[in-house]
C-alpha cells in the first residue's frame, strides 16, 4: 500500500511540476520577454531558443521520470486507461519535438541571419500543443491525487480515535 501511495504521490508531483514550467515560460517568459525595454525581435528570438530548448530538455525528463513512475514498481502500475493519457502525452511530447519545433527553429534561424520570413502558423500550433499537454497534464495531476484521496483514506488513521457510534 505504501509504495502505491508512494507511487501516486511522485505522479501528482511531475506532473504538477511540468504543469508549472509549461505555463509559466509558455504562457508567461515568452510574451513578456518582448515588453522588456532594449530587446529586439532578434535578441528575443535568441533568448526564447534557448529557454525554450532547456523547457523541452527538463520535459523530456520529467516524461520519462512519469513513466519510470508509471510503470514501476509492477505493484504501483496504474489502470491501462490511465496509461493511455500517458501515451497521448508522449505522443504530443515527440510531435511537438519532432514537427512542430523544427520549422519554428529555421524561421529563427533566417530571423538571426537578417532576413523577414513573415508570418508563421508554427508558434499557434506550438502554443495548441502547449495548451493540449496542461490540459493532459491535469488530467493526470488529478488522477493521482484521486488515487492517493482513495489508497489514504481506505485504511485507518492510527492517530485518530474511532469515532462513536450514532444513537
Amino acid at each position: 500500500m505504501k509504495s502505491r501511495v508512494t507511487a501516486e504521490l511522485w505522479r501528482l508531483g511531475l506532473a504538477v511540476l511540468w504543469f508549472g514550467m509549461v505555463g509559466a515560460i509558455g504562457f508567461i517568459e515568452a510574451p513578456l520577454k518582448f515588453l522588456a525595454p532594449g530587446i529586439t525581435i532578434p535578441l528575443g528570438l535568441g533568448i526564447g531558443r534557448l529557454v525554450f530548448t532547456a523547457l523541452n530538455i527538463s520535459e523530456g525528463l520529467l516524461l520519462v521520470a512519469l513513466i519510470a513512475v508509471s510503470l514501476w514498481p509492477r505493484a504501483a502500475r496504474p489502470a491501462k486507461d490511465r496509461l493511455l493519457w500517458l501515451v497521448g502525452l508522449a505522443v504530443l511530447f515527440v510531435f511537438k519535438l519532432a514537427v512542430v519545433r523544427p520549422p519554428l527553429n529555421a524561421r529563427t534561424d533566417l530571423v538571426l541571419a537578417g532576413a523577414d520570413p513573415g508570418q508563421s502558423a508554427w508558434h499557434y500550433v506550438y502554443i495548441a500543443c502547449d495548451l493540449v499537454t496542461l490540459a493532459l497534464l491535469l488530467v493526470l495531476a488529478f488522477q493521482a491525487a484521486r488515487a492517493v484521496r482513495g489508497l489514504v483514506g481506505a485504511r485507518p488513521d492510527p492517530d485518530q480515535a474511532p469515532r462513536p457510534a450514532a444513537a
